[in-house]
């Protein structure tokens, strides 16, 4: 009897714990969105079929189907899972800072900060910096009019925040000229985070951005100094 327990010793153990039939969805979920992002950063939204996400996820089409619906749905996910946090964490500074200047207007460079910061940390720290970076690359390069406004309403709240909190910080700036200069800010920060790993060699070994907070340091003066410069005069770009 004894041998025969060492030789089968699930016959001690009790009864076994069956899966949680939710936390396999939770896992096809995160697998199939796991997998979408990769292969959109890669070959771009279009080159990506639904039957190659599954194939990636080791899941099914209608696992996709159930828990998103369309592939529009899936890509809407998938930006809202990089997103979503990295904008709720810009609204939540900028929060705080307009709550701490009262009826003022915070200081330009907290709010140039505030917007920065986030993003920069998040694409220093996140183990898959280089699926983030190529799938906004993707999005921000995109012909297809349905996919780019799936990306840009992630951003159409903090972008009217962000242009409103600019507009009373440099009130000499026009709404126009603000936006602008928002679009160069956010290009100087996708910039800055997608060359970290080539600027080492570009410099000849004089830079270096293992961390993310000497980026940030540098670009919010850098982007200070450019929303401080004197508004652009239509007759100046004739």
């Amino acid at each position: 009897m004894k041998m025969e327990i060492f030789l089968n010793p699930s016959q001690n153990e009790g009864p076994r714990a069956e899966r949680d039939p939710d936390q396999d969805g939770r896992d096809t979920k995160v697998r199939i969105l796991d997998a979408a992002e990769r292969l959109f950063a890669a070959s771009g939204f279009a080159g990506t079929s639904l039957r190659s996400i599954t194939a990636e996820a080791r899941a099914n089409l209608a696992a996709v189907n159930y828990h998103f619906g369309s592939k529009d749905d899936l890509i809407r996910s998938v930006f809202a899972r990089r997103l979503t946090p990295l904008n709720s964490e810009r609204l939540r500074l900028l929060d705080d800072l307009e709550t701490e200047a009262g009826a003022e207007s915070p200081d330009l460079e907290a709010i140039i900060r505030a917007f920065l910061t986030p993003a920069l940390r998040l694409a220093g720290t996140s183990p898959a910096r280089r699926v983030v970076m190529g799938l906004l690359g993707q999005a921000m390069s995109q012909p297809d009019e349905k996919i780019r406004r799936l990306f840009i309403t992630q951003f159409s709240e903090v972008g009217r925040r962000f242009q409103a909190a600019l507009s009373r910080a440099v009130p000499f700036l026009s709404a126009e000229e603000i936006f602008w200069r928002l679009m160069f800010m956010v290009g100087a920060m996708v910039h800055s985070m997608n060359i970290s790993e080539s600027l080492e060699e570009f410099s000849g070994g004089l830079c270096h951005s293992r961390d993310a907070n000497s980026i940030v340091e540098r670009l919010v003066p850098f982007v200070t100094a450019g929303m401080q410069a004197p508004a652009v005069i239509d007759g100046d770009l004739k």
